[in-house]
């Protein structure tokens, strides 16, 4: 194997190991605990991500990779109806949402002390509402936003609506289904942003 192939591979492995223990044991995962379960030193994951931040960067964006959630997105907002791309959307993001809850969880929860968290969080929320205003600015042109809302509004509203702390009560705090949660959300999200 070439010298950038085993690379790769390598960075992959640390993105995996480190996958799946912070989704256990938390984002405070060390890098030594992540390096020992790949079997590699520390200073090789030094190496791949340059830092701690670097890594919880690259492990959430990784997430998106593997659940090819910018291609899905894409299709979805391709729609021509304006009310299946709104429904099209958050559905590709609703069944996204219980893949990186584990890790999505802790990172919410670290992101106030922690600013390798935060940036890691804010990275990922910043592509969302990207994609959030993009939908809603489509609505916007086809004349389906409801009256009172400017995109802006529309857009921030619906991202709320779509975090995943409003997930977590409903699934994990009030027992919903995870179809029940999506469904539900999805509903009053149209009936309040849509004609």
């Amino acid at each position: 194997m070439s010298k950038i192939g085993k690379s790769a591979r390598t960075r992959a492995e640390i993105l995996d190991a480190a996958w799946n223990l912070i989704a256990v044991r938390g984002a405070g995962t060390s890098l030594t605990e992540i390096a020992s379960a790949v079997g590699v030193t520390r200073q090789s994951i030094h190496v791949h991500f340059g830092s701690r931040g670097g890594l919880l960067l690259a492990l959430v964006r990784r997430a998106d990779e593997r659940a090819d959630i910018r291609r899905k997105i894409q299709n979805a907002l391709s729609l021509p109806d304006p009310i299946e791309r709104f429904r099209a959307c958050l559905s590709v993001w609703f069944s996204f949402v219980p893949q990186i809850q584990p890790v999505a969880q802790d990172l919410i929860r670290l992101r106030a002390t922690d600013e390798d968290a935060a940036r890691a969080w804010e990275d990922r929320m910043n592509e969302l509402r990207h994609v959030l205003r993009q939908l809603i600015r489509g609505l916007d042109k086809a004349g389906m936003l409801a009256d009172g809302w400017t995109v802006t509004r529309a857009a921030d509203y619906l991202w709320v609506g779509c975090s995943l702390e409003n997930w977590g009560l409903l699934t994990r705090d009030c027992g919903w289904p995870p179809g029940t949660a999506a469904k539900t959300t999805t509903q009053a999200l149209e009936r309040a942003l849509l004609k």
